[in-house]
């Protein structure tokens, strides 16, 4: 077997993150502290059971379809063909810092069957106030060229793969409406080669939810 290894592309959630400017941070704390847990075992045996609230879009997270359109798949419904173990490429645009990326970007590669990740280096503005305000985006051709050479995930790197002032949301309504995944959030995309390599994105399988974290990462040879 050749020597692999794998490559975090998710941000860490942490008590009090904001990943988008409006929702609220997820509150992170005990349930059970040890200390509590200690009058129910063994002496010298204690556990933490932990306890979050948060938001499904915290951190680097999957949209799936139900996110967008009613009667979409939500996250159960998810096959795990179209999250796990993909082939994956990289669409270099970190020369683009703000502004659209339009579909000539993805024109020379093969997209069919593929997660295609969009690399800005914008998830280098993570942490802070710049991270929030004019990062790059997908334009509506290139959501569209993507769904039509039949990519099966798209992830970026940035704080969202559209415009935010666009209230349409073009990128999320064709590519959701076509069924192909979205990652937002993204890290350490630089550390890919350009192709070669198997991506992963699971979330929970939960029911009437359309978005939730991820544990992203990459699968490429030693």
């Amino acid at each position: 077997m050749r020597p692999v290894k794998a490559i975090d592309l998710s941000h860490t959630i942490e008590h009090g993150l904001i990943t988008y400017k409006g929702l609220p941070a997820p509150i992170i704390c005990d349930f059970l502290s040890r200390e509590q847990s200690r009058q129910h075992y063994a002496p010298g045996t204690e556990f933490q059971i932990g306890k979050i609230e948060m938001v499904a879009n915290t951190g680097t997270y999957l949209d799936s379809p139900f996110h967008r359109y009613e009667d979409g798949k939500d996250l159960s419904q998810l096959d795990l063909s179209s999250l796990a173990n993909l082939d994956g490429v990289i669409i270099k645009a970190q020369n683009i810092r703000s502004g659209g990326i339009d579909a000539r970007a993805f024109e020379h590669t093969k997209l069919a069957g593929k997660a295609v990740l969009v690399y800005t280096d914008w998830a280098s503005n993570w942490g802070t106030d710049t991270y929030f305000e004019g990062q790059p985006f997908l334009t509506k051709d290139a959501a569209k060229y993507l769904a039509d050479e039949r990519a099966v995930l798209v992830g970026i790197d940035s704080y969202n793969i559209d415009n935010t002032a666009d209230l349409s949301r073009p990128g999320h309504s064709i590519l959701l409406e076509a069924g192909i995944p979205i990652v937002e959030h993204l890290c350490n995309l630089g550390e890919l080669p350009t192709n070669g390599f198997k991506f992963f994105a699971v979330p929970v399988k939960v029911k009437a939810m359309g978005t939730f974290p991820v544990r992203a990462f990459a699968i490429v040879d030693d």
